[in-house]
């Protein structure tokens, strides 16, 4: 609540959900193994590239120049991790993304 009252409504909203047949994870599983059973190493993985998309996000820029940010990681039913990120640009990135969004519609 205290960066909405400072910076305003985000700009864009994203979902980063894990996919169980990224390489990565079937990589590390042993004999008939299925991604189900190794929560562990699901949850390592989907560290790994969520803070690699927040890195590309807010470091090198996708998006703009990111004022805040702030996520919040769910399970599935099936035990799988999604997270929900909200994103809080600059005046000139918002013009940047609204341009991008309205020449895809």
């Amino acid at each position: 609540m205290a960066i909405l009252r400072k910076l305003g409504k985000p700009d864009l909203f994203l979902t980063f959900i894990c996919n169980p047949s990224w390489s990565e994870i079937l990589n590390c599983m042993e004999g008939v193994q299925r991604p189900e059973d190794r929560p562990d190493i699901i949850i390592h993985v989907f560290n790994m590239k969520l803070k690699e998309l927040l890195e590309d996000i807010c470091k090198h820029g996708i998006f703009g120049t990111v004022l805040a940010y702030i996520y919040v990681i769910e399970f599935q039913k099936r035990g799988l991790p999604h997270a929900h990120i909200l994103l809080t640009l600059d005046s000139e990135s918002k013009k940047f993304v609204q341009k991008i969004i309205l020449t895809s519609l």
